[in-house]
């Protein structure tokens, strides 16, 4: 690239206005460092950004997209409103990972009435774009198979003149590119402001640390800072603080900062340990656990607990039809399967077995809009039992239990059971004796009918019907134990008139369930019960608003209970406001908790994020993941020796989505 003169800084306007008085360059042509103009003078506390220091440096980690991570392009460019026309940007980065398909940005240029970009440098999983606005029109420059999220420090010079830009990392051989249309000589600012490490909203925050971040007017910044003794950190403008690393101690002086020691990390064997090694620090990714050397031997120091980073598409699973649940579930010997719970009766609903890391199909089996599948065992027995909602083709009302077969290796019609709009099944255990319970929904037109308890008859090898009990537009049993009782909640969605009436938890005792307590709930459709510590929680998921009124409403709160031991009731802990959900599920990764919750409608479309939650004790649950999903019907997670998973179900496309959870 041929050297860039000062001169170029100065745009068409800014020299015709100089011509008379002298020109004046829109800027200052000194290295204009954007991380100083954010930091707050004297070190103080700066609300969404952290310190970090790593590797032998520091760098600023942006935990949400504040307005004092920006500034107005007027305090730089002070003598007229364009952006230089030749230019370079520095920057010192380092990245862990990033999910693919997804953009970050390191700074963005946006119109503040518009809120359009005018200038943005983002970087994707191997990819770096430089992105401008020429005459409206928005241009995007890409350097391909960058690699940068490694975990390593980098130092990125990027340098644009004309049809030109050349893009050096860590002082080493430039990249070129040459584009059909040159930078804009009068891409004008006014009005507008810089933003630092994001563009004006969550969408795009830069997830890593940022050491560097530099505008140079008119001039290539390699040969200022290149070559260097240490070019994944190279300097051309640093902010004090964090250029102030923490100083050895003289003599016997306690040292004033932690002690930084090398992190070796490996995925495979053990590193060597020897006197060469002593007091070297070794993070074992396998294990999950940090080790020192003792000159002998690695010691272990603990042994770190997975955590939640990020959720990514893994696999997308065609269904016959609309799935409407999922179950998962491991057959010894055999395998990991998922069955699908299809709309359509022919081919039916499907049953897949996990295979080289992917759901693969297994077995079909005909089933009549079928609403909830519940794996479960009886002694050595295996059973899959379906809820359809419609009549067979003999116009009857039945569900069907299945059975596997050691011999066939696939399940078959075990026993079929009469049943009324099924939407669940629910299997359980009290002392040594196994039970089922069928959520009807409707008969006819009546909503208000009797649910049914079936108990495992051993003699005759059957499930026996045990007790019926009243519900309304049942959706949904949850069973659960708390010390020796045993409680069986059912979720009432609809008693004909209002989605607004009482779901019930009942109690086993004295030979069958009775009524326990009632909690009003708006068109309930899942009860999800998870303990933590040893606190009981039950999570509600209210589908909708309906009485013959009025309209609807779905945007409403669904309710988190606790067990209060001393009054022996659940009361309430926490409402989150959902949009029409159906399902709730709770999983443990690591050491954390976490809920994720299917919207499947928010009044006008199914287009909705589904949430999941984070345990943070005091705060209870709050939002960590936002996840695209298109009518949400079900949750499952489940995890494999490749790693943990969520699946969910699309209750208006015949395709359902297995998304890996990625830890650290």
């Amino acid at each position: 690239m041929s050297t860039l003169l000062l001169v170029c800084a100065l745009l068409y306007s800014g020299m015709r206005s100089g011509l008379a008085g002298g020109w004046k360059p829109c800027t200052d042509l000194l290295p204009l460092d954007f991380l100083s103009r954010v930091l707050p003078a004297g070190g103080m506390a700066l609300s969404g950004v952290r310190m970090v220091q790593d590797q032998g440096a520091r760098g600023l980690q942006f935990m949400a997209p504040h307005q004092a991570l920006s500034f107005p392009a007027s305090q730089l460019f002070i003598n007229c409103d364009y952006f230089p026309e030749e230019f370079s940007i520095v920057t010192t980065l380092k990245i862990s990972r990033i999910a693919s398909k997804k953009n970050e940005y390191l700074f963005s240029v946006v119109e503040e009435d518009s809120n359009s970009l005018l200038l943005g440098l983002r970087y994707s999983q191997d990819k770096l774009h430089f992105l401008f606005s020429n005459y409206r029109k928005r241009k995007r420059i890409s350097f391909r198979s960058m690699r940068l999220a490694d975990n390593q420090w980098h130092t990125l010079i990027l340098a644009v003149s004309g049809y030109y830009a050349s893009l050096t990392v860590d002082c080493g051989m430039p990249i070129d590119l040459f584009f059909d249309k040159p930078f804009p000589a009068s891409l004008s600012t006014k009005g507008s402001r810089f933003y630092i490490g994001n563009r004006r909203r969550w969408k795009g925050l830069f997830s890593g640390l940022l050491r560097q971040l530099v505008l140079l007017p008119g001039s290539d910044a390699t040969s200022r800072i290149c070559p260097s003794l240490h070019p994944q950190l190279a300097i051309l403008s640093v902010p004090q603080a964090l250029l102030d690393l923490p100083a050895k101690p003289s003599g016997n002086e306690v040292l004033k900062y932690p002690y930084e020691a090398e992190l070796r990390v490996t995925v495979g064997s053990r590193p060597p340990c020897t006197k060469m090694e002593m007091g070297q620090l070794w993070f074992d990714t396998l294990k999950r656990g940090l080790y020192t050397c003792d000159s002998r031997d690695w010691i272990a120091m603990f042994q770190e607990k997975e955590r939640l980073d990020y959720v990514e598409d893994y696999q997308d699973l065609y269904t016959n039809s609309e799935t409407l649940d999922i179950e998962v579930f491991e057959i010894p010997s055999v395998g990991l399967f998922v069955a699908t719970a299809n709309r359509k009766h022919y081919p039916g609903s499907g049953i897949y077995k996990w295979t080289n890391g992917k759901f693969e199909p297994y077995q079909y089996i005909t089933t009549y809009e079928a609403q909830a599948w519940k794996h479960f065992t009886v002694d050595d027995k295996v059973f899959l039992v379906i809820a359809n909602f419609k009549k067979n083709e003999r116009n009857q009302e039945h569900s069907v239990i299945y059975t596997w077969s050691q011999r066939k290796l696939k399940f078959i019609v075990y026993q079929t059971l009469e049943t009324h709009g099924a939407r669940d099944w629910e299997a359980f255990h009290i002392e040594g004796e196994t039970f089922l319970a069928v959520a009807n929904h409707i008969q006819g037109d009546n909503h208000n009918i009797q649910s049914v308890i079936y108990k495992w008859n051993p003699a005759t090898q059957l499930f026996e019907a045990n007790q019926t009990i009243s519900t309304s537009g049942a959706y949904d049993w949850e069973f659960f134990t708390v010390g020796p009782f045993s409680f069986l909640a059912v979720a009432n969605t609809f008693n004909g008139i209002s989605t607004h009436i009482d779901s019930k938890i009942y109690v086993w005792f004295g030979g069958k369930f009775q009524h326990f307590q009632s909690i009003t709930t708006d068109g309930a459709t899942d009860w999800e019960v998870f303990k933590i510590g040893d606190r009981i929680f039950l999570a509600v998921a209210n589908s909708q608003k309906y009485d013959e009124a009025g309209p609807g409403s779905y945007a409403i709160n669904s309710t988190i209970y606790e067990l209060n031991m001393t009054a022996q009731l659940f009361v309430k802990f926490q409402d989150i406001t959902t949009y029409s959900a159906v399902d709730w599920e709770f999983f443990t990764l690591g050491e954390d908790k976490f809920l994720v919750v299917a919207n499947s409608f928010d009044g006008t479309s199914f287009s909705v994020n589904s949430v999941i939650y984070r345990w943070q004790g005091y705060e209870g649950f709050v939002p960590v993941h936002r996840l695209p999903t298109f009518g949400c019907k079900d949750w499952e997670y489940f995890s494999s020796t490749e790693g943990s998973y969520l699946i969910y179900s699309s209750a208006k496309e015949p395709r359902s989505k297995v998304l890996k959870l990625k830890t650290y």
